[in-house]
């Protein structure tokens, strides 16, 4: 149900998130549609059999969610390249309806009694791609894309408190980035590179010899991706190609930090060519270049 199969819809909002009873207008072509309805109403300029369909559809799905008895689900928000939870919030009928059309991610709060969506005064935005839906249809999922901090504090993601490590009296702030364990490698990579004007005592770690040798790290990244390749020709163990795989990654991220890619980056790309073939891919590289 991504948000990019909405385009040309738009949702028109009720006075009040817990009344759903309105009287609309839209038009299509030089035709005024006059309704009234117990449902939400979308106007479009559009083809309107089309989007009157998917408009049905989009009801369809709000109905089979299961609100609490205020109308909420709860909602979270997640990188849909990192994986990262960035925030929790509530969402009713409306927020959950107007996400879907606007593409932006939209909650339901509580305590002002009013929509909200994220980013409405900082610009931090999350734009949406897709929601999820829990098996018990109580909880949804925006899986989107911050356009900044998700936090207030300025952190990446509200979730950077760990209590094992309050369980360790150690203090957890907002600059500890709780991620996926390819964004904690790619932080620690970063932290290393950070390190490189710091004088340092004994023996230095692998990553930072790999981040002062250039010629190092491509011929350990050439390596590694040749002893990947023979786990398949010599037909070893998985576990073998598992292991050579995550040596690869690991050199590749850490050529990437040296050139300021984030492996957000590289996961973005990815996703924009699930819906292309290989073919066109590589013909659409040719037109760039």
């Amino acid at each position: 149900m991504a948000s990019s199969q909405f385009h040309g819809l738009q949702l028109v909002r009720v006075s009040s998130p817990s009344q759903l009873f309105v009287s609309t207008a839209f038009q299509h072509g030089r035709v005024t549609f006059q309704r009234k309805s117990n449902h939400l109403v979308y106007a479009s300029t559009n083809n309107f059999n089309r989007d009157h369909h998917l408009q049905s559809k989009v009801e369809t799905v709000l109905d089979s969610l299961k609100w609490d008895d205020k109308g909420l689900v709860v909602a979270i928000a997640q990188n849909i390249d990192t994986g990262a939870i960035l925030m929790q919030g509530f969402a009713n009928r409306e927020a959950v309806a107007t996400t879907i059309t606007g593409g932006k991610a939209t909650f339901y709060s509580r305590s002002r009694s009013t929509l909200w969506t994220k980013g409405e005064t900082s610009n931090n935005f999350i734009n949406v791609h897709d929601i999820a839906l829990d098996c018990d249809r109580d909880s949804i999922i925006y899986r989107g894309k911050p356009d900044g901090p998700t936090c207030h504090t300025g952190a990446e993601t509200c979730y950077y408190t760990s209590v094992f490590d309050l369980l360790e009296d150690q203090q957890s702030g907002g600059d500890k980035f709780l991620l996926t364990t390819l964004n904690s490698l790619e932080s620690t990579i970063a932290k290393r590179k950070g390190e490189l004007g710091v004088p340092q005592t004994g023996k230095p770690s692998w990553t930072r010899r790999l981040l002062l040798d250039e010629k190092l790290l491509c011929s350990k990244i050439r390596e590694e991706a040749d002893e990947l390749c023979r786990t398949l020709e010599e037909n070893e163990d998985k576990s073998r190609s598992a292991s050579e795989m995550a040596d690869v990654l690991y050199h590749s991220m850490v050529l990437l930090g040296l050139r300021d890619v984030k492996m957000e980056d590289v996961l973005e790309i990815l996703r924009h060519r699930f819906s292309q073939s290989g073919v066109e891919e590589k013909s659409s590289r040719k037109t760039q270049g």
